[in-house]
């Protein structure tokens, strides 16, 4: 027996089972993780280095050479390259496509730690991190207004610890604050009236400020941990602390400097809007519903936001969870569309029996492929929707066919479940020989190289799920379902009703088709014709190929690029003059400024800030770039700065069309290769945000020490650079 026939003869079953999957796919549905974009590993790790002061030189040498030398040994790596800059540089290291992320980390890790012991003294921890876009934050919650620092620090912190109690969150990072510190402001003239130095007291500071385990006291009755505790725990405990001890008399920390408590020096700013900002960028835990997820961490803020000052004021950016609901209603949307129109059609030519079955396999193929996509693990995104709704109008095909098929053996007098029996058995390979072509179009996807590869693979993942379904659907639950309610009422048709005449639409098919019989040469070479027609008229009057679609953005960002000895403070200004005129533009709805660079990894050396701003909704604007544009001719005047503009990219971030390198293996200056390089791609029409990485310019003091004269006086290289 075919599985068809004990289908059939085991209908009660067979339906229950279809109930079962129609529940289950439905709880499923509703339940599985959704989030904007796939969740894949980057084939990416950084190595960060960091040496307070250090020329980008001394980086290269003394950083970079060392590092690179033991990372060059790791398996799988594809590529290496390094940058230096001033106080630090960083390492790029390149996998190949579908490597272990966990392994490759810990090959990186131990790779660094054997490394660290070439490196200077004073050089901090080097970071090991991981590109991965699950860590990308999926909700920023923005702080901004006219309050205290320490006021707004202080209900960013509550809010960050309150996020992080969320099961769904990993993290939540607070940017653009500053660490509180107690300063200690020494006058130099009173330090030489007591006969002191500026060594001597940071000594006696990191000596005193320690909690020191003095071991264990043994006792005949016991034994008794002994400790000193010298801690500061207060501003008073620096105050009254001695620092020199003549006679009788104490000279102490206040009787030669002034303490206060502040905040470190801001190596950067953060601004919403114009007014000054905290961010706490949430990061979720992955294979969490991201719409849950932003939900959850909104209701929180809604509930502290009571106790906070009426003018400190709430924005959220980044947020996908809208996109994601949009894209669930659209297939929804789109699901109840197909089963109408399928239904409404099936109805006009097929009969209702036969609608009703047919508009049940479209919701069972879906819900179906949706426990596939579960077990496996995978989540509900971007890509899966594009593919569910791809497949609305493929499924069906099965279904249609085989209701047909019945439909014309019931009217010829055959009994329903005779009659279902042979459309399953009749249209089996016809059904399953189409369905596994179309999934033949789709399965190469699944050898897709590189992060493209990785990016969209859930495409055909999710047609061959739903696909498959459609199958089973089409040949054991749409007869075993059909022939159940055929056999309702169920009465021999009459004669007259065996041969029912064709309809006006039929007989005009029939007609062209066997006019067309009749000259398969003229056919065929009317077929050839289309074709290479078709694809000669787009090469001709098309409008090129993009990988992408090229869609209305949700946001954008502008870099800020000057170069030059500029403090935090001039690098603000200059920002704050590109901010003014982002602030005045229609069609934007909110600006979040932030000066500094802590990505060189992704911008240049030279961007001082970066304004992100979000559109209004696209059909309240003009298109993003007739705004960009219009930001370009407002802020071309300004003196000192170049401004970029990128715009939301759609799918995997592959950074910009044209990407140059520049190697030498014999040490040669390239700088005069890249500017001749630069500027032939200036002159080329439609190329626009040209950076390079050229060493920043800029003024360094270099103090020449003479040892023999330092010497004289008892001092050194390192004291002279501690003074």
């Amino acid at each position: 027996m075919t599985p068809i026939d004990i289908a059939l003869n085991r209908s009660r079953t067979v339906l229950s089972l279809l109930v079962l999957l129609l529940i289950t796919g439905a709880m499923t549905y509703i339940d599985i993780p959704k989030e904007s974009d796939p969740d894949i590993n980057i084939p990416t790790i950084y190595v960060g280095l960091y040496h307070d002061g250090i020329s980008p030189d001394d980086a290269e040498r003394l950083l970079l050479r060392p590092m690179e030398q033991a990372l060059t040994g790791i398996d799988g790596v594809e590529m290496i390259s390094s940058s230096a800059y001033q106080s630090g540089g960083n390492i790029q290291l390149e996998f190949g496509a579908g490597f272990d992320p966990d392994e490759a980390l810990a090959d990186v890790r131990e790779k660094v730690d054997e490394a660290k012991v070439d490196l200077p003294e004073d050089t901090e921890e080097p970071s090991v991190n991981e590109v991965n876009i699950s860590l990308f934050p999926v909700l920023v919650i923005q702080l901004s207004g006219p309050v205290p620092e320490r006021t707004m620090l202080r209900i960013a912190r509550d809010l960050r610890d309150n996020i992080e109690a969320l099961p769904s969150v990993l993290e939540a990072q607070i940017g653009g604050d500053r660490e509180e510190v107690v300063e200690i402001v020494i006058d130099p003239l009173l330090l030489e009236s007591y006969e002191l130095n500026g060594n001597d007291i940071l000594s006696l500071f990191n000596r005193s400020n320690r909690l020191v385990a003095a071991g264990n006291l043994e006792t005949g009755s016991g034994q008794f941990a002994v400790k000193v505790p010298g801690v500061f725990e207060t501003a008073q405990d620096i105050w009254e602390m001695p620092v020199k001890v003549q006679d009788d008399a104490v000279v102490r920390v206040r009787d030669v400097a002034t303490i206060r408590r502040t905040f470190k020096d801001p190596d950067g700013f953060a601004r919403v809007n114009g007014q000054p900002a905290l961010t706490v960028e949430i990061v979720k835990r992955t294979g969490e519903n991201i719409i849950e997820t932003i939900e959850h961490v909104k209701y929180v803020v809604s509930r502290h936001q009571e106790n906070w000052p009426e003018n400190l004021e709430v924005t959220y950016s980044q947020d996908r969870s809208n996109d994601i609901r949009i894209m669930l209603t659209d297939l929804q949307n789109n699901v109840i569309s197909a089963v109408l129109l399928v239904v409404i059609v099936c109805i006009a030519a097929l009969g209702l029996r036969s609608a009703f079955l047919v508009g049940v396999a479209i919701p069972g193929s879906f819900l179906t492929g949706i426990l596939v996509i579960a077990f496996m693990g995978l989540t509900i995104n971007v890509v899966v929707l594009f593919a569910l709704i791809l497949s609305v109008g493929i499924l069906v095909d099965g279904a249609i066919v085989v209701t047909e098929y019945a439909t014309r053996r019931l009217r010829e007098g055959a009994e329903p479940q005779v009659a279902f029996r042979e459309a399953a058995k009749r249209m089996a390979w016809p059904i399953f020989t189409s369905t596994i072509t179309t999934l033949a179009a789709f399965l190469p996807l699944l050898f897709w190289p590189d992060v493209v590869g990785e990016f969209m693979r859930y495409m055909p993942i999710t047609l061959i799920a739903v696909l498959a379904a459609s199958l089973v659907m089409a040949l054991i639950f749409v007869p075993t379902l059909g022939a159940t309610i055929a056999r309702i009422g169920y009465k021999t048709p009459q004669a007259e009703e065996t041969n029912p005449e064709p309809s006006a639409f039929t007989k005009t098919y029939l007609a062209f088709l066997e006019r067309a019989l009749r000259r398969p040469g003229l056919v065929l070479l009317a077929a050839l014709f289309a074709l290479v027609g078709t694809i000669g008229a787009y090469a001709q009057f098309g409008r090129g190929v993009e990988f992408f679609p090229n869609v209305e953005p949700q946001t954008a960002v502008m870099l800020v690029h000057a170069r030059g000895n500029l403090s935090v403070w001039e690098k603000d200004r200059l920002v704050q003059q590109v901010e003014s005129r982002v602030l005045d533009q229609p069609g934007i709805r909110t600006v979040y400024t932030r000066t500094g660079n802590d990505n060189r990894q992704s911008y240049g050396e030279d961007v001082i800030g970066q304004i992100s701003f979000e559109f209004d909704y696209w059909r309240n604007r003009d298109s993003a770039s007739t705004i960009m544009e219009e930001l370009r001719e407002k802020t071309a005047d300004i003196a000192g700065v170049y401004l970029e503009l990128r715009k939301q990219e759609q799918g995997p971030g592959e950074g910009k069309a044209i990407q140059i390198d520049l190697t030498s293996a014999t040490g040669v200056d390239l700088t005069p290769t890249l500017l001749q390089l630069r500027e032939q791609l200036e002159a080329i029409e439609g190329v626009v945000d040209i950076e390079d990485s050229l060493p920043m310019p800029g003024i360094e003091w270099r103090l020449d020490v003479d040892r023999p004269q330092a010497a004289k006086f008892g001092v050194d290289v390192t004291g002279i650079g501690d003074t």
